[in-house]
């Protein structure tokens, strides 16, 4: 048991050990940060998407598609005159009221892109936003790691400060 706590009695080799974690854990942040996640691949699909525009808001205002899928947008105005640009890609619909309006395009860029209302539509017209996810939120994945890695680090450190109370108290 005096083996456990010999690196508590000298100084030099607690601090070393205190700098060797304090590197693992940052190595290990930044691989979490910057290596790259193996994602399953899935075949490109053929998407028909359905975008309801009425006062200030898409109807649905969030869409998932994969990268390489073929996608196919339908924008319906259901009042005044509405349009849709997706912000990233070079892609634009409007459609008159009570008309809709069809184009395709290949979700070749991964990330998350804005689609906003491009014909002026009303006093909150600014506000009317929608997003398209292409492929999976990665931000999502390296902020769990990032958790998941900070509550390791922090179960170490309390440990740590136990095993110096023990040892103080002995």
């Amino acid at each position: 048991m005096i083996n456990k706590f010999q690196s508590l009695n000298n100084p030099k080799k607690e601090l070393m050990r205190r700098w060797g974690l304090i590197f693992l854990f940052s190595t290990l942040a930044l691989l979490v940060l910057f290596i790259p996640i193996p994602l399953l691949d899935t075949a490109p699909l053929n998407r028909h998407i359905r975008i309801e525009a009425s006062m200030f808001q898409f109807d649905p205002g969030e869409v998932r598609v994969n990268p390489g899928d073929r996608v196919t947008v339908e924008l319906v105005s259901t009042d005044v005159v509405h349009g849709l640009s997706l912000d990233g890609y070079d892609f634009e619909l409007i459609a008159d009221p009570g008309q809709s309006k069809t184009s395709t395009f290949i979700a070749d860029k991964a990330g998350v892109f804005r689609f906003r209302c491009s014909v002026a539509c009303g006093n909150l017209h600014p506000f009317m936003i929608g997003k398209m996810q292409v492929g999976p939120n990665l931000l999502l994945l390296r902020g769990i790691g990032l958790g998941l890695l900070s509550i390791a680090m922090a179960i170490f450190s309390l440990q740590h400060q136990f095993q110096t109370t023990v040892r103080m108290t002995s």
